[in-house]
């Protein structure tokens, strides 16, 4: 028998009310003063205004299943960007949006009332929601023939799934979904052959205005010929050293729409160079200026729009410098903005500006109304997607039934390290037998997202100097990572969705206490640096074992103070310190891999997690009181 959506809802409902549903289900009918879920239902019902659908979904990080996600309480803006969204948390959000509270929106867009919320509404995400809703806006618009479906990147990294098939799991995923576009970041941190073979398979468009090819690769004879497997694949224009086509036109309802690729501009900066020896990155804004001009006198569009893995401040700041981009579609900051930011561009029009969250969590729907073959207005929605409310689609289930029945096998590569390539003790076991493992129950809700410290983090660094015998544990200050609500299970899945990458090695090392300040204060200005084009993504770099002061608004070299051990002890400028820490750009360290250093120490600790947890090494945050980024900040204010 099939139902449809008003029937559906009406059998939910009443078993509900009967007692017969989980209670992530029970969510329907509210608790506590607040809104049910099903308030969101008038949301999902979009008619399109305009003549074409633009549909975003960005740094997904292979959550193929859906999760809980904390959004921020930290998300600090400082100088000429305090107080402007993307940098606006909580209730200041609310406020600024006109978001209710107690809502599912409130829910979705802040951290407020997190661990209650989550238990109401129940998770989000989900790739087989996310084709559901996908393809119902398709269907509101027309047709998918009156879309555009993009990813703004970091599609294929970011779970175990994606790790062991590096990265075919979500090509095949994203075929299933209906990506027409995509651009890239955390792509590019598997080899070049394996992004090369990755993208034969995607049939949608690989677009990368900003990315090159190295002369000497272009001279030589190794990457010609490894191009020349994938059919082409890595080499789009010799003449002007692109591996990637630029841009791509798509005839959409009769209007010709103009879409630029922008990867993330400091992939080189920020991940191994090793993996990607031949190509070059940058903003390169002198290009793509250059590159719009062309377009507009060429293609004669309706309208241009790009796909963006800058980070919502670059695409603010990129939008203000280039005439002629009507929209951008960003990614990279994890930013869940209900709203466009409305930019003026050099030639006096307006840019478009939003960024899609991450995790699978949020769709973003920009109608393009057009007339005379020109833009004249949009219309823009970010919605979530809160899987109770959307069934699943069941081609992207059965795939994933599929894969997670996929044997574990000496094939895999979990590491650069040949010691680490596999793991013997997972031979033959399927995927869910092995992510499915209870390593524990979480004694409060664990996070990650935010510029400081999160719980999943605190976990993280007290492993690493468990595992390494040491003083001090370092873990990068990156975005990506599932929550778990107080209570729930640590599954091993979940452990994976905070460590797996390519790069997991741990290792053990020593710096005197003038270079762990010379690092804090250079970590801290890539982030706190006011000009966003000197920025290089991430947040602040997690500690263990450490504690310190920050002020963000300081100038370079003073904004770290304070800095002890977690007795109080004072580290001392030329005394040496014993340093745990993983995933090292440069160099390919020794020790085990993150995820299985984290495992172990939940094994070991599953009677007594919450002591484990009794202390967070919040930095103390100076000058930040009154600041629209913070809320609810459980370190210390001065």
């Amino acid at each position: 028998m099939s139902l449809n959506r008003r029937e559906f809802m009406h059998v939910l409902s009443m078993a509900a009310a009967a007692g017969m549903l989980p209670g992530t289900a029970k969510a329907m009918s509210g608790k506590g003063g607040m809104a049910p879920l099903d308030t969101m239902e008038q949301a999902y019902n979009l008619p399109m205004k305009g003549k074409v659908r633009i549909l975003h979904i960005t740094d997904t990080h292979a959550q193929l299943k859906p999760i809980y996600f904390r959004e921020p309480n930290v998300n600090l803006g400082v100088g000429p960007w305090e107080g402007k969204l993307p940098h606006v948390v909580g209730h200041h959000l609310l406020k600024r949006l006109g978001i209710k509270e107690g809502t599912p929106e409130a829910h979705a867009f802040t951290f407020l009332n997190f661990q209650e919320a989550a238990e109401l509404y129940g998770k989000v995400g989900g790739f087989a929601h996310l084709k559901t809703l996908l393809d119902r806006l398709r269907d509101q618009a027309g047709g998918k023939q009156n879309t555009i479906t993009m990813d703004g990147g970091d599609l294929w990294h970011g779970s175990a799934t994606a790790l062991w098939t590096r990265g075919q799991d979500m090509v095949e995923a994203s075929n299933i979904l209906g990506l027409d576009i995509m651009t890239g970041h955390w792509e590019f941190t598997y080899t070049e052959e394996e992004v090369l073979r990755n993208l034969s398979k995607f049939k949608g468009e690989f677009l990368a205005q900003n990315i090159r090819v190295k002369e000497d690769a272009l001279f030589g004879d190794e990457y010609p010929e490894m191009v020349a497997k994938y059919n082409g694949i890595g080499l789009y224009s010799e003449d002007e050293a692109r591996p990637f086509k630029p841009y791509t036109i798509k005839e959409v309802n009769g209007e010709r729409i103009a879409i630029i690729g922008q990867a993330f501009p400091r992939t080189a900066n920020a991940n191994p160079r090793a993996n990607f020896p031949d190509w070059s990155f940058g903003l390169r804004e002198d290009e793509l200026r250059d590159l719009v001009a062309k377009i507009q006198e060429k293609e004669k569009p309706a309208a241009i729009i790009m796909i963006s893995h800058n980070g919502m401040d670059v695409d603010h700041k990129m939008a203000s410098r280039v005439p002629g981009i009507d929209a951008i579609f960003g990614g990279h900051t994890h930013d869940g903005i209900p709203t466009t930011i409305n930019v003026k561009r050099p030639d006096g029009g307006i840019c478009y500006v939003t960024n899609a969250g991450s995790q699978g969590k949020f769709v973003g729907v920009m109608d393009l109304d057009i007339k005379n073959g020109k833009l004249v207005g949009v219309d823009y929605h970010l919605l979530p997607v809160f899987s109770n409310l959307l069934p699943a689609d069941k081609e992207m289930e059965a795939f994933l039934t599929r894969l997670y029945n996929t044997k574990y096998d000496k094939n895999i590569i979990e590491s650069r390290n040949p010691e680490y390539y596999y793991n013997k003790d997972r031979l033959g076991k399927t995927y869910a037998e092995i992510l499915s493992e209870d390593l524990g129950t979480a004694p409060m809700v664990l996070y990650r997202r935010g510029n400081f410290i999160g719980t999943w983090d605190q976990i993280c660094v007290n492993a690493l100097r468990e595992e390494h015998d040491t003083q001090i544990a370092l873990s990068a200050g990156v975005r990506w990572g599932t929550s778990i609500l107080a209570g729930d299970k640590i599954t091993m899945e979940r452990v994976m969705d905070q460590t797996s990458m390519t790069y997991g090695e741990t290792y053990r090392s020593e710096m005197t206490g003038a270079q762990i300040k010379d690092m804090l204060e250079g970590i801290a200005e890539n982030l706190f640096q006011k000009d966003p084009y000197l920025q290089s993504g991430g947040d602040m770099v997690r500690v263990g074992g450490l504690d310190y002061i920050c002020e963000p608004n300081a100038e370079f070299g003073k904004r770290i103070s304070g800095i002890t051990l977690d007795d109080g002890t004072k580290v001392e400028p030329n005394k040496k310190y014993t340093v745990a820490g993983w995933a090292q750009v440069d160099q390919v360290g020794s020790g085990r891999l993150m995820w299985d250093v984290v495992a172990d120490y939940l094994r070991r600790h599953k009677g007594d997690l919450d002591k484990q947890l009794q202390k967070i090494n919040r930095p103390t945050l100076k000058g930040v009181k009154d600041n629209p980024g913070i809320e609810d900040y459980e370190g210390k204010l001065i």
